[in-house]
């Protein structure tokens, strides 16, 4: 299934996006691992982010992690040039120096695992298949999305009904 597919799914329900960066809205491919200053945006995937940011019963978080703490200003600084609708205080970038240089998947897994419920649908959007694993293992409830969900061709529309109160509209906006 795409992302448009649960988003459908799942109508009105609360939603919480957990969306990595490296591979998914950045090119880790492109500069060192560490120059934020120098990582492409990923356009379409952000334009489409974008598009799902504006949906009301969605709430969406950049869920990354970071080899030393100088990384984290680097990552803020790219978010806040390429994709401005992660907000400040959903922004999960998560500092392995700061965890005795612990993996990343395993840090994210946790971070997961410990995450308050609240009966919100969880959907994790990442490209390393070791952190989709690792999050299964301590998440069993978290909907695991590989990153081409959102540039795959087949998934070009979101339309989603939303309920405004007693005003009820269709949402349709080419993703």
């Amino acid at each position: 299934m795409y992302l448009e597919d649960y988003l459908n799914r799942f109508g009105d329900k609360k939603i919480k996006l957990f969306v990595d960066m490296d591979g998914v809205i950045a090119d880790y491919e492109f500069g060192a691992a560490q120059d934020y200053d120098k990582k492409r945006p990923l356009i379409d995937s952000i334009e489409k982010l974008e598009i799902v940011s504006e949906i009301p019963n969605v709430e969406m978080f950049i869920f990354s992690a970071t080899r030393y703490s100088s990384g984290l200003a680097q990552k803020h600084w790219w978010l806040d040039t390429y994709a401005p609708f992660f907000e400040k205080e959903n922004r999960i970038i998560i500092s392995r120096e700061d965890n005795e240089m612990r993996d990343s998947s395993l840090l994210k897994a946790e971070y997961l695992a410990n995450y308050e419920r609240d009966g919100s649908i969880l959907i994790l959007i990442d490209d390393d298949p070791k952190n989709l694993k690792d999050v299964r293992k301590m998440n069993e409830d978290v909907i695991l999305l590989k990153d081409t969900v959102l540039v795959d061709d087949t998934a070009h529309k979101l339309k989603l009904e939303i309920n405004t109160g007693s005003n009820s509209k269709t949402f349709v906006k080419k993703i």
